[in-house]
């Protein structure tokens, strides 16, 4: 446990630059905090102490603001920057030297009791805001972007961006847009808010032609005598 503290320690050390001193970390990091509090939280739901572990998780998010079920797993040399609203659930696994940044959630997709959360596979990076859900698993050395949603694989040393999340680069090459005609589960918003648009304008299409039919059936009856 404290080996694995010391190299979140480090971590923080090697990807923050606003980092001045080892002490700077363990006093003033909440996801370093967050963290060791996780590694006692998961020995004692390893142990079967559920409530304890629940209790000693609810404080490290009330002191952080970092949400970890003391289920999940998570590997050495993890570094969670900023890390508030982080959220990561109980069948989570994150593995070693993984970088997570403020808003991800690590969520699930299965009221059942099996594997329904993800699996960070070693140096991935987890851009703010960013949502992996369900029991995927997201390659190594993957780069998920800022916001987006990941419902699905995502291979090794990959970028992906967007809602639903897309591969964009892969082994550090750019990967050709393809024509998609499946329907996503999760609709783009850009896409569904220009369609709304259209619905709008064909209502009110639709309206204004029903006033200048009755108008001209208006002028129609003045005009007769």
């Amino acid at each position: 446990m404290f080996e694995a503290l010391r190299r979140d320690v480090t971590a923080a050390v090697e990807r923050d630059p606003a980092v001045r001193s080892r002490l700077e970390v363990l006093l003033c990091y909440p996801g370093v905090h967050a963290l060791a509090f996780h590694r006692l939280a998961h020995r004692l739901w390893g142990a079967r102490w559920f409530v304890t572990a629940r209790f000693i998780s609810h404080v490290s998010r009330f002191l952080t603001g970092i949400e970890i079920h003391p289920g999940a797993r998570i590997g050495s040399g993890v570094f969670i920057d900023h890390g508030m609203g982080l959220v990561i659930g109980e069948t989570a696994e994150v593995g070693d030297d993984v970088t997570l940044y403020q808003g991800v959630t690590l969520g699930g997709t299965s009221l059942k009791r099996e594997k329904r959360h993800p699996t960070l596979e070693r140096d991935v990076v987890v851009g703010t805001g960013a949502a992996v859900i369900g029991a995927i698993t997201v390659g190594e050395g993957a780069r998920i972007g800022a916001g987006s949603v990941v419902v699905a694989e995502v291979p090794p040393n990959s970028v992906v961006v967007g809602v639903p999340g897309k591969v964009i680069y892969r082994d550090g090459r750019k990967v050709a847009p393809r024509l998609d005609l499946e329907h996503a589960d999760l609709p783009d918003p850009l896409t569904k808010a220009v369609e709304q648009m259209l619905d709008r304008i064909h209502a009110l299409e639709s309206e204004v032609q029903s006033l200048r039919r009755a108008l001209d059936q208006a002028v129609e009856s003045d005009r007769r005598p």
